[in-house]
């Protein structure tokens, strides 16, 4: 993908060190490189979902989407109550790898190697994370089986 520029959009890099950051150490790590507000998307889920959603005014620290459980995850990740998630209850749905996240969720960060997740849950704690539940087409393609699959079934060889 280079710079971006043969595709007529600009790519910035934030390069990791051996070993990688995981999600959170990777954010921070970019931050300044992104805006006040800024979109990630897991490279691993294949999804119908409409991005152009994700352009409106969020009022919240965080805002993910979360879709039904799939097999290989019944138990979920987060609740949904009235926009808001929260970490614990009951009606669980699974974080889809969709968000939007404000610079503010890093304050207090140290560079180095951190996850998302503890930084998700204390926002959560404070009811500063929204959310919405998707309905439409989401897969998780984390694996080579469930990559082959959604090729298998968009190719129509299923």
């Amino acid at each position: 993908l280079g710079s971006g520029e043969r595709l007529g959009v600009q790519i910035r890099w934030s390069p990791e060190p051996s070993g990688a950051l995981e999600t959170g150490g990777g954010m921070f790590r970019a931050l300044p490189l992104l805006g006040e507000r800024f979109l990630a998307v897991n490279a691993d889920i294949w999804t119908d979902y409409p991005f152009v959603q994700l352009l409106r005014p969020l009022p919240a620290l965080a805002h993910l989407v979360l879709v039904d459980n799939p097999l290989q995850h019944p138990q979920g990740d987060f609740v949904l109550e009235q926009g808001r998630v929260r970490a614990e209850g009951q009606a669980r749905l699974t974080f889809s790898g969709i968000g939007v996240y404000h610079r503010d969720l890093f304050r207090g960060c140290q560079p180095g190697v951190f996850p998302l997740a503890p930084l998700l849950r204390t926002a959560m704690a404070r009811g500063e994370v929204s959310g919405e539940h998707y309905t439409g087409q989401w897969q998780d393609i984390g694996t080579p089986e469930r990559l082959d699959a959604l090729d298998r079934r968009l190719s129509g060889r299923t």
